[in-house]
């Protein structure tokens, strides 16, 4: 069953566009930037338990660099992958993302973020995600509105072998194929939503089509 909905049509979120990022829907098949959810603000395009950045312009003082001010006035949290100290690119990541790479930290139950993608072909599509995850947790995703996975539990990504406790913060991995999604082509609204636990850092969800 394909996730359709009529609230699609009353979406006043829009996808986000800045001076150095593109604009439009991001695309499927393809990586979904969780960084650049749609703008529309708090309750429209995302939800945050807090109303400041603690990324931009916090851990990331306002220097006038682009990545130390996106977002800076909302309220979901932004930072991005760091080299200094081995902070995104240490030996206990089961991935290594690439570096300055935005996305969505200091997650917490009932948070989400929305994002307006066009797909090419309907079908059925596999998901992957770039993520940390200090504790483990949960995580759905909607389409549309529609709950179409229900929780999905998030692996974590602690190291033992990791005596820098801030850095359990920062060890990335994949959840391959953690989701098998039907997405009708054209306009669909996604919600990525933390469920349980938080405190994980979202940096893209990949969609491919399964092939069957």
């Amino acid at each position: 069953m394909f996730a359709c909905s009529p609230s699609t049509n009353k979406y006043e979120g829009k996808p986000y566009e800045d001076a150095e990022y593109k604009s439009g829907a991001q695309q499927i098949p393809g990586k979904v930037y969780c960084a650049y959810y749609d703008l529309g603000g708090e309750g429209v395009a995302y939800h945050d338990s807090t109303e400041k950045n603690h990324g931009s312009g916090e851990l990331n003082p306002v220097d006038g660099s682009y990545l130390h001010s996106l977002r800076i006035n909302e309220g979901a949290d932004v930072s991005y992958t760091k080299s200094k100290e081995d902070t995104d690119n240490s030996e206990f990541n089961q991935v290594t993302p690439p570096m300055l790479l935005p996305y969505v930290g200091w997650t917490e139950p009932g948070e989400w973020t929305k994002y307006t993608v066009e797909v090419k072909e309907t079908g059925k599509y596999f998901v992957d995600l770039l993520y940390t995850s200090n504790k483990g947790g949960k995580i759905s995703i909607s389409v549309n509105d529609i709950d179409v996975t229900g929780p999905i539990n998030i692996k974590s990504t602690y190291h033992e072998g990791d005596s820098i406790g801030w850095r359990q913060w920062h060890h990335w991995n994949i959840a391959n194929k953690m989701a098998e999604i039907p997405l009708k082509k054209g306009k669909n609204i996604l919600t990525l939503h933390t469920v349980e636990e938080g405190q994980m850092n979202y940096a893209w969800l990949e969609f491919y089509l399964i092939n069957e």
